[in-house]
């Protein structure tokens, strides 16, 4: 009796010692989180099961599609919705047949594993079976953005060292304009029409010579087999996609495929996506988004994808029906677009998505657009293509973009870290260690490195001094290292997190990142090398922010006509800046460092500036922003 007396007291006391350390309120949190926590390490589990698996097996991109085409060759494995030709619709036996051709084409024309060819293609079966088939014997793909012109284009095929580059007719100008500096270079051009809109009846037009890809010798087993042309690896690299944080001067992340397999797996498991679930994607296939997390569903797992050229809000649900899509995806732009259309109940409610996937739903929005198209899940989620620090919101909280677990925080080590908000860079403890921030005190988010693991591991760019920048060093314990995302979130008590804000020199605007101090390079640059000050300001009811630049014009003699033409020809459409401000003088730091915070918080308000103020009109141009001019764009009467 007194020794169960003396182990109950025992039990107690342990009990009052756990829960004065941990506190009562960690039950709680840990109640109403546990579900959301079980849930998704279940997925994480299913995760590395197979990226495991297919480690073990060694198997790439090309071996699990083909893999897929022996389950289903008569399946459906995408579709071009702006096309009603049925030859848009490709089997995997047909989108196996012409990845095969593509592969045999270039390797009989002394392509090799390792060599570099850029693909710059709008949205279309082809730009997949393109890549896929040239990933067959080992080349390394960089999807080139098709917004870039000029100096921004040429340097993102050069910097991934391309042997050539593979370009729609609709590019020809574009190339044209580069097409010196291009042979100076010995980057050999080929031109890819299709003219017929047939899959089975393309042609490559390689530099001055002409290559066929048609059905006359489906019978030749070494025309349409790409069996045995050479062995890869699971690790090798797979393709260079270009952040679109760097604006006139993309950076080429790496992806390898391990890293594609991790991406999409990650997105479809997580989200609990279906093999049979049909996918719509109106996103560029260049960017991670559209090209891994939706064609991957195709590739990796089977499922068939519906793409789209363009993003048209009239047309996104129509389409959507149509196809008899189940899941579809976003940008935070699309969903305003999306909410803007006119009220058409024969088609807000009558698709059959259950899931819409994305990133930067505005809050504001969430539960009005969940409403009115009955989506019965978004899955917003978060992640850098160079980055591992990749999560999603898996139960549907209003405005968060994923979660760090409070039960079991260590088993996907990422993390938010103290930081000065202004340039990012990591506050450190005495011991000059980083520190964990609290629930809802902001920190700049990261993902601890592992070399190996797919889960864990950075790749980085192709410019390695690019890469450095995005790593800290001794972060928890001297010696380790993880990814610096760059991003301020916040996380409340239960782990959701929360975009706050991006640090340093960057803004978002259309659903592409833009650097500021670049874009200050390149305007400085057209402008007799002015003192130039880039930075995103808010403009009322819109996503993102819209570039402003400040000049300094002391003497007012800028000529904005010859400033606009010029900016065409250096910057994408997204990285234009959208205001103007012309300083009659200029603010330095002690350290001779342009002042930015004070232009910012100004925005672009007439009311307050007394600097002349211009917007950029709809025909490029800029005019000045007048009160009454302020007031329209406040009203969203002149929308961007």
């Amino acid at each position: 009796m007194i020794g169960t007396i003396a182990i109950i007291a025992a039990f107690i006391t342990a009990s009052g010692i756990i829960i004065n350390r941990i506190g009562w309120r960690w039950f709680y949190i840990a109640a109403k989180t546990s579900k959301r926590d079980l849930l998704a390490l279940f997925a994480y589990i299913r995760l590395l099961i197979l990226v495991r698996k297919y480690l073990k097996n060694n198997l790439t991109i090309s071996d699990i599609f083909e893999i897929n085409c022996k389950k289903n060759p008569n399946k459906i494995a995408v579709i071009q919705s702006d096309n009603t030709d049925i030859n848009k619709k490709l089997t995997f036996n047909e989108l196996n047949i012409f990845s095969n051709k593509i592969a045999n084409i270039f390797y009989n024309n002394n392509y090799k594993n390792g060599d570099v060819i850029a693909l710059l293609l709008e949205n279309s079966p082809e730009f997949i079976g393109i890549w896929l088939g040239l990933s067959k014997i080992g080349c390394i793909i960089p999807l080139i953005n098709t917004n870039l012109r000029n100096k921004s284009l040429l340097h993102s095929i050069k910097i991934a060292k391309s042997k050539c580059i593979i370009y729609g007719e609709n590019f020809k100008q574009y190339i044209n304009d580069i097409k010196n500096d291009l042979y100076m270079e010995n980057i050999k051009l080929y031109q890819y029409d299709n003219n017929n809109n047939d899959i089975n009846n393309m042609i490559l037009n390689i530099k001055f010579n002409t290559i066929n890809i048609d059905n006359n010798d489906n019978d030749n087993d070494n025309n349409d087999n790409d069996n045995n042309i050479v062995k890869l690896n699971h690790n090798n690299k797979l393709l260079y996609i270009y952040t679109s944080g760097t604006t006139g001067l993309p950076k080429a992340a790496v992806i390898s495929h391990a890293r594609y397999i991790f991406i999409c797996a990650g997105i479809h498991y997580t989200l609990n996506m279906k093999i049979d679930d049909i996918f719509y994607t109106p996103l560029p296939l260049y960017h991670t988004a559209g090209g891994i997390m939706s064609i991957g569903q195709s590739l990796i797992f089977g499922s068939t994808v519906v793409i789209r050229k363009k993003f048209s809000a009239t047309n996104y649900f129509s389409d959507c029906i149509k196809y008899n899509c189940t899941v579809s995806q976003y940008i935070g732009e699309m969903c305003r677009y999306l909410l803007s259309t006119n009220i058409n109940d024969n088609i807000d409610k009558k698709h059959n998505i259950r899931l819409m996937f994305g990133n930067g739903l505005r809050p504001q929005i969430w539960k009005n657009f969940v409403e009115r198209f009955n989506i019965k899940q978004i899955g917003e989620f978060y992640g850098a293509t160079e980055g591992n620090a990749n999560i999603s919101n898996t139960d549907g909280k209003i405005g968060a973009i994923g979660f760090i677990s409070r039960i079991i925080p260590t088993i996907y080590p990422i993390t938010i870290i103290k930081c000065n908000q202004d340039t990012g860079e990591p506050i450190r403890n005495s011991n000059g260690l980083c520190q964990i921030c609290k629930p809802n005190e902001p920190g700049v988010f990261i993902g601890k490195i592992i070399p190996g693991n797919p889960s864990r591991e950075f790749l980085g760019y192709v410019d390695q001094k690019a890469s450095e920048k995005k790593i800290v060093y001794n972060v928890f314990k001297y010696g380790d290292s993880a990814f610096i995302s760059g991003d301020i979130l916040i996380a409340d008590e239960f782990g959701y997190l929360y975009f706050k804000d991006r640090t340093g020199d960057t803004f978002r605007w259309k659903g592409e990142n833009c650097s500021t101090s670049e874009i200050e390079a390149q305007l400085s640059n057209i402008t007799d090398y002015r003192d130039i000050i880039v930075y995103g300001v808010e403009i009322k009811n819109m996503e993102g922010k819209a570039g402003m630049a400040a000049i300094y014009d002391p003497q007012e003699n800028l000529n904005l006509l010859e400033f606009s033409n010029n900016i065409k020809d250096i910057l994408p459409v997204y990285a234009r800046p959208q205001f103007i401000r012309l300083l009659t003088k200029i603010d330095l730091t002690g350290t001779y460092k342009l002042k930015k915070i004070d232009l910012q918080k100004d925005g672009f308000n007439p009311n307050i500036i007394k600097d002349k103020l211009y917007y950029l009109d709809s025909n490029g141009t800029y005019k000045l922003l007048t009160n009454d001019i302020y007031e329209q764009i406040q009203n969203n009467k002149i929308r961007f």
